[in-house]
Formats: C-alpha cells, sequence, structure tokens
C-alpha cells in the first residue's frame, strides 16, 4: 500500500506552524515569511520559481525529497486560502499562481464542497467534505502505487496523527519564538511511541526532524 507522507513542514521551538491572522497578504498570519526562510535558498524551492540555481547542503537535500513518488496530496482550506465560510469568490485559485507545484490530484479538506478546479502542470484541486479516512481513501485511488502527501496545514497534519494514518513525517524546527497562532503537536501526547526518529541541524540553525513508521 502507498505511503502518507508529510515532507518540510515548518515548526517554531514554542510548537506553532503557523501565525495568527492569516489574510491573502499573510498565509502565514503575523510569522510571515519567517517559517520558511531556510527554505526560500534551496535549489527545490528556486526551482518551483523557474529558477536553476539554489543552495545545496543538507537543507535542500532534505528538503529535495518532497515530491519523490508522490501521486496526491490533501490539504485543508486554510492552506489553499484565506477565505472562511460558504465560497464567496469562485475566482481565487490558490495562492501558487496558474500553474501550482504540485502536478497531482489534490484534495482540499472543507465544509462547503464545490466543482474541481483544473489548472496548469497537473494539478486538479477537488473540494470534498470528508474525514481524513475518507479523504485518504480518495487520494490513494487518484495516486495509484504512487504515495500521498498532507500538505498542511497543522490542523490537517494534526488529525491525520491523531488518527494514526502518517507513516512519515519530516518536521523542520525553526529557531524563532511566535508566541501565538495554530500548534502542531496539541492532544499527540506520546506520538513519538510510534515512530522511529532521527534529527539533523544544519548550519541554518533549523534541526530537521523525521519520524517514520518502523
Amino acid at each position: 500500500m502507498s505511503r502518507v507522507r508529510v515532507h518540510n513542514f515548518s515548526v517554531s521551538v514554542d510548537g506553532f506552524a503557523t501565525g495568527e491572522g492569516q489574510s491573502l497578504d499573510t498565509p502565514f498570519g503575523h510569522a510571515g515569511a519567517r517559517l520558511h526562510e531556510w527554505f526560500f535558498p534551496t535549489r527545490t524551492f528556486q526551482r518551483m520559481q523557474g529558477q536553476a540555481d539554489g543552495s545545496t547542503g543538507v537543507d535542500a537535500a532534505i528538503a529535495g525529497t518532497w515530491d519523490a513518488g508522490i501521486g496526491a496530496e490533501i490539504m485543508g482550506r486554510n492552506k489553499f486560502g484565506p477565505q472562511r465560510g460558504p465560497w464567496e469568490d469562485d475566482e481565487w485559485k490558490g495562492w501558487w499562481g496558474a500553474n501550482p507545484p504540485f502536478h497531482t490530484p489534490v484534495f482540499v479538506l472543507t465544509h462547503h464542497p464545490r466543482p474541481p478546479m483544473e489548472m496548469e502542470g497537473g494539478t486538479t484541486f477537488h473540494f470534498i467534505d470528508a474525514t481524513p479516512q475518507e479523504a485518504l481513501r480518495q487520494a490513494r485511488e487518484a495516486a495509484g502505487d504512487l504515495d500521498v502527501r498532507i500538505g498542511g496545514g497543522p490542523t490537517t497534519v494534526r488529525e491525520f496523527l491523531a488518527a494514526d494514518l502518517v507513516d512519515h513525517l519530516h518536521i523542520a524546527v525553526v529557531p524563532i519564538v511566535l508566541g501565538r497562532g495554530e500548534r502542531l503537536w496539541d492532544g499527540l501526547e506520546g506520538l513519538e511511541q510510534r515512530f522511529r526518529i532521527e534529527s539533523v541541524t544544519t548550519p541554518s540553525g533549523v534541526t530537521h526532524m523525521t519520524f517514520t513508521r518502523p
């Protein structure tokens, strides 16, 4: 069976995976870009921007594993956009432009389903009201023999961890203190007992923690 994976998921040292006050101009609220500054210089991110260069150190090597063997993604509605409640703007197509970086089917969890949205490059957003188990069933069907990535945000990752559906979890612990926002680890006491854990700290100050199901 295909694996369920989380990659490049940044968390502050006080456990917040996004800041408070998400808006159209601030996808991560008051955190701004600070959670992801380690990622921006990497070759993986630069290639997403259409650039040929980028760093090739340990941060880049770990970041670069995010799309290998992925056949579908599941994300929460707040990762797709800042809207709440019934959809009022069907023209919103996400923060990634006409050609999002996913290049697979993407299942957006929402209490307000809407028709699929086909983008350039092979990405199609499907808006579904489903439990983690049902969303995973649909994503696996779309992915075939490939793996399914849980893209975030923190509420979605936490729900899949709570349901014991994650096989591989990469957390980038960033040396900043946010103080407020959405926490990842709440309610997940004893999570470490399910996984084999490895960690490495890089010159950027980021500690990459990898949780892999034995």
